[in-house]
């Protein structure tokens, strides 16, 4: 199963307004593509590298075009924890918004 944190679908929603201000088709077609590689996550839980600012290989990414959609693997389930700009810093974000 996957879970979905606070901050991650905050993640998803800012990245489908930001989009929408331009295209409601393109942010409607990112945030079902990002969705979509999240449930291929749940049957390939590895299937993403270990993110390397982190070295947790608990802690794995995907990209799905220009975002980093980062997970943690638990004993039963899929915690999406963030999805982030791959041109951002990830580790001053990621602290910024927890």
């Amino acid at each position: 199963m996957v879970k979905w944190t606070a901050p991650a679908k905050r993640d998803l929603k800012r990245i489908h307004d930001f989009i929408a201000e331009d295209s409601k088709f393109y942010a409607r077609r990112v945030v079902q593509d990002i969705l979509s590689r999240s449930e291929t996550i749940e049957d390939f839980p590895e299937i993403g590298r270990i993110v390397p600012e982190l070295h947790d290989p608990k802690i794995r990414e995907v990209l799905v075009y220009t975002y980093r959609l980062i997970y943690e693997i638990k004993t039963k389930h899929i915690e999406i924890l963030t999805i982030i700009h791959g041109k951002r810093d990830f580790l001053t974000a990621y602290q910024e918004e927890r």
